[in-house]
């Protein structure tokens, strides 16, 4: 009878037990958050409120659904009154010079790679937000425009030309020298 008794109250405590731990469970099962966004998607979702915003405090308000390239322009521009980056006037004793001497009075401005990482971060969250690439404001070819003029803008302002990198085409020494090897004999 003791071993009875002793199986049952095994089988209880085990019941319990697994009891337990399932209500221990049931109490942890929480909706599960998503994982953080990544640093790109934060800040491609702050772009993108910031540029809502903008959008609703024109006189008169532009709906997302609304909007054109010359409001993206428009953004951009407005944009500069933000900026850090010295932009050398041609007036100026320092223009051209990549390191100035002397502080001077030309404005600030956005830097061309900041400009050209947000309409990229821009024209994502476009698309991600229902729109088609074909429509996409942040992709019209004045924003490339005006991302270029910015970009030659500020080379000459600091002096540091701008130039495209050309990709190398690879070079395989054995194929080289079994062509001169034929081309020798």
């Amino acid at each position: 009878m003791s071993a009875a008794i002793a199986k049952d109250s095994a089988e209880g405590s085990s019941r319990s037990t697994s009891n337990n731990v399932n209500d221990h469970n049931q109490q942890n099962q929480h909706p599960q958050q998503p994982p953080p966004l990544s640093r790109y998607e934060s800040q491609k979702r702050r772009d993108w409120n910031t540029f809502g915003q903008y959008l609703k405090n024109q006189r008169p308000p532009v709906s997302l659904s609304q909007f054109n390239c010359n409001h993206v322009l428009d953004f951009l521009r407005y944009l500069d009154q933000f900026g850090k980056t010295k932009v050398h006037l041609h007036g100026c004793v320092f223009f051209g010079q990549p390191d100035p001497p002397a502080p001077c009075t030309c404005p600030l401005r956005q830097a061309w790679g900041s400009l050209d990482a947000l309409i990229g971060r821009l024209r994502a969250a476009y698309e991600e937000h229902g729109g088609s690439p074909e429509t996409n404001p942040f992709g019209n070819g004045s924003i490339r425009v005006y991302l270029r003029e910015v970009r030659e803008c500020q080379a000459k302002a600091r002096g540091i030309p701008y130039k495209k990198k050309k990709k190398k085409k690879p070079q395989f020494k054995a194929i080289d020298e079994a062509r001169s090897s034929k081309q020798s004999a």
